[in-house]
């Protein structure tokens, strides 16, 4: 394996990182777009009071907007990209608080588009869209009017604004409390060695084959957070109640109706996705059981969920290894994606090893009008390859879309933001799984594929539940406290394990670790987006020609559409079951398949 020791950024070969110059050669070049972007900013200023007063001018502030739009992201991309080469540097932490600074001056200078866009009588909005320079925004503006019933009065959207800094609070004491403060005690190894237990460490431990340390690492986390559950509680329903008071405030029916309505999702998305998946909660039952079965437990423990069905299977790849593997896992989609994701390779695009004071976890991003990055921490492991897929699908998307789209409909919407990257995984366990050259081998990557079903689709719906079941609450008036989020939670334990596992009692503090629930409604888009990946990636494999080509009018298609819309176009249709039926479908066959494989390793 490259890079075996942790290096200093300077030490690492050029060719493992990213091309940074490609955004700017260097701090004097953004320096100079820095200050662009504010003098930008003052301009965008004077179009107040004014954008009513004919095509010519909405359409010339639409030019400034945009203009703006991609130079500034740009500077505040640079930014961050240099600080995440080594998170210690003091010179880049300027940067980005600079870079930060700006955006707030963005926002200010820009808050009263929106609003005065509304003024517009819809007469003489309509007659402004006949010019043909304002055909190409029209969605864009279409996407704001959609939502005046929910826009209130200049006074009240300021009120709202400065309620923000409060109804944010419960997140930022939330995100305080379980990043900085909580510890847990160690876990004792099985020669008498501490192993330190932290967030990080938490599922490397339940990993671990020794039953014992699994659940140390269980109770010890879980008992911590059970000494603070009445704070967490308080915190939480704070929180729920924030998210029902923007809801009421801009005049929705709910919570869960406003997080759906930015991207124009109907409510029976959410409604199907947890439906679908109670129908066929019977195939997680069967899993416990051939999990069960694998380990040689005789019942489980929450605990027990983590560890690897197959194990002593090698499968360190170093990067060249790994990119070849991705390649060929990736051939279904053709020699156009093949070559783009080649060029990806071999001219930088990723920063591939770790290195003192780089940022932790991997990540695609980028600027428009700039090939898209990478950020990885590479270190060899079946979990890594599948990163690399993964990101470059995000990659590629954001290459297609950039390519095809003006900068206003080039970011593409979170729900349908893990779809890309999902579709490679898929392909790439397909791949992996038809060239196992053992049936040990073929069994480690099934278990794979059936933890991403168990992790995301079953797990994040759960978690959508949960969401639904307390907002709901709050909303009828009914209080949060301690022992009925643990009574909610610990149900919906047993309700989607089923009988044949021990749910332990600890299990039912997990609701208080959970960062994503205090960005309500965000999680069932994990599941559905999987669930849409899994149909793609099926149709393709079977060689379906026309999701094919729809798949990749959706690449580059951005926020031109709305998401159900885009997902339309590759024959997937998210206001209905079939696609959550479908992909359930396909667990329900690996695990088949999985048990068939288990026969053949004895």
């Amino acid at each position: 394996m490259a890079e075996q020791v942790l290096k200093q950024r300077e030490d690492i070969s050029s060719q493992y990182k990213w091309a940074i110059e490609d955004l700017y050669r260097d701090d004097t070049a953004w320096e100079k777009d820095y200050t662009k972007v504010l003098k930008l900013a003052e301009k965008i200023r004077s179009y107040q009071g004014k954008l009513s007063d004919g095509v010519d001018m909405l359409y010339k502030f639409m030019q400034k907007y945009e203009e703006m739009g991609k130079l500034s992201e740009k500077v505040y991309v640079y930014a961050n990209q240099k600080l995440h080469e080594n998170t210690g540097n003091a010179a880049y932490q300027g940067l980005v608080a600079k870079a930060q600074s700006m955006m707030v001056e963005i926002q200010e200078a820009t808050s009263f588009f929106e609003p005065e866009l509304l003024t517009i009588s819809e007469k003489t909005y309509q007659k402004m869209l006949e010019d043909k320079r304002l055909k190409p925004y029209e969605h864009y503006f279409e996407e704001i009017r959609r939502q005046r019933a929910h826009i209130l009065t200049k006074e009240m959207e300021e009120l709202l604004a400065l309620a923000g800094e409060v109804t944010e609070g419960p997140q930022d004491i939330f995100s305080m409390f379980n990043n900085a403060d909580i510890q847990f005690p160690d876990v004792k190894g099985a020669k008498g060695e501490m192993l330190p237990l932290t967030h990080g460490t938490y599922i490397a431990l339940l990993e671990n084959s020794n039953r014992n340390i699994r659940e140390q690492a269980f109770k010890n986390l879980y008992g911590v957070y059970g000494k603070h559950k009445n704070m967490l509680a308080a915190v939480y329903q704070a929180s729920v109640k924030a998210d029902v008071f923007q809801a009421k405030a801009r005049k929705y029916n709910s919570a869960r109706e406003m997080a759906l309505d930015g991207s124009n999702i109907p409510l029976s998305v959410y409604d199907n996705l947890i439906e679908s998946v109670h129908v066929h909660l019977p195939a997680m039952y069967q899993y416990i059981d051939i999990r069960s079965e694998a380990l040689g437990i005789q019942r489980l423990h929450m605990y027990d969920l983590y560890v690897p069905m197959v194990d002593d299977v090698d499968m360190k790849k170093d990067f060249e290894e790994a990119k070849k593997i991705v390649i060929k896992g990736l051939e279904p989609l053709g020699g156009e994606y093949i070559t783009i994701l080649k060029e990806g390779f071999e001219n930088r695009w990723i920063d591939i090893y770790e290195n003192v004071g780089k940022r932790s976890g991997a990540y695609s991003w980028g600027a428009y009008g700039i090939h898209p990055y990478v950020l990885m921490n590479y270190n060899g492991t079946l979990n890594h390859v599948f990163t690399l897929a993964h990101e470059m699908g995000h990659a590629l998307h954001s290459f297609y879309s950039d390519a095809n789209q003006d900068y206003i409909y080039a970011g593409y919407k979170i729900f349908v933001a893990e779809v890309a990257s999902t579709v490679n995984e898929s392909l790439l366990i397909h791949y992996l799984i038809a060239h196992a050259k053992s049936a040990k081998e073929k069994a480690y990557y099934i278990n794979h594929f059936l933890e991403q079903f168990r992790g995301t689709l079953f797990r994040q719906t759960m978690f959508a539940e949960f969401e639904k079941i307390t907002h709901e609450m709050v909303e009828r008036s009914e209080a949060l406290t301690p022992d009925s989020l643990c009574e909610i939670y610990f149900n919906l334990n047993k309700k989607y394990f089923g009988e044949n596992i021990h749910v332990d009692s600890a299990i039912a503090m997990e609701w208080a670790r959970i960062p994503h629930f205090y960005t309500a409604f965000y999680v069932y888009q994990y599941a559905t987006g999987f669930s849409a990946a899994i149909a793609i990636s099926k149709a393709i494999l079977a060689g379906d020609k026309e999701v094919k080509e729809g798949y990749f009018k959706f690449l580059k298609s951005g926020s031109s559409m709305y998401p159900i819309d885009l997902l339309k176009l590759c024959k997937v249709d998210m206001t209905t079951t079939k696609p959550v039926e479908d992909a359930l479908k396909v667990f329900e066959g690996l695990l088949e398949e999985f048990k068939e494989v288990l026969k053949e390793c004895r």
